[in-house]
């Protein structure tokens, strides 16, 4: 599995001006090798942008290891589950080595989303078009790992 290159970086889905806002916000962190950044069922109440590192997604697989569906590089978001409610990850995270990231707050962002209707909307686009590569992702490496043929696929 390589990191992906499908889903829209920051600088493709948001325009200069809504671009800046977001980042105006951000916080930069670092997250040594093997750290969980957060584990599936829980309270999603921020999001990443990796600035360096990677990053895997996985999901827990009843009877067996949780299955890393994808892993995501510079300038991908990590996490969408902070935009819906009920606000659950849906997936976990672990930094497989070290990351630098910006750290974004959701419930400032979802504020913020609300108060400029533009700004939402673009953001909304942008974390709704990650949504879909990441669910198709999944089915692809469920269907590697545990179907009889595999996905079938080439992606």
């Amino acid at each position: 599995m390589t990191l992906t290159t499908a889903t829209p970086r920051l600088v493709q889905a948001l325009s200069a001006e809504h671009r800046g806002r977001l980042m105006a916000i951000a916080r930069e962190v670092d997250f040594p090798q093997e750290t969980r950044l957060f584990n599936e069922g829980r309270r999603a109440d921020r999001f990443w942008i990796i600035r360096s590192g990677t990053v895997a997604l996985d999901l827990s697989v009843p009877g067996r290891r949780a299955a890393v569906v994808e892993r995501l590089g510079f300038g991908e978001l990590v996490g969408w589950s902070w935009l819906f409610r009920p606000y659950i990850w849906q997936l976990g995270a672990t930094a497989e080595s070290p990351v630098r990231a910006h750290e974004f707050d959701a419930t400032a962002v979802r504020a913020m989303c609300v108060d400029d209707p533009e700004f939402g909307r673009e953001v909304g686009q942008w974390v709704g078009k990650v949504l879909a590569h990441r669910l198709h992702s999944t089915r692809v490496r469920l269907l590697d790992l545990y179907a009889p043929y595999g996905s079938g696929s080439t992606v």
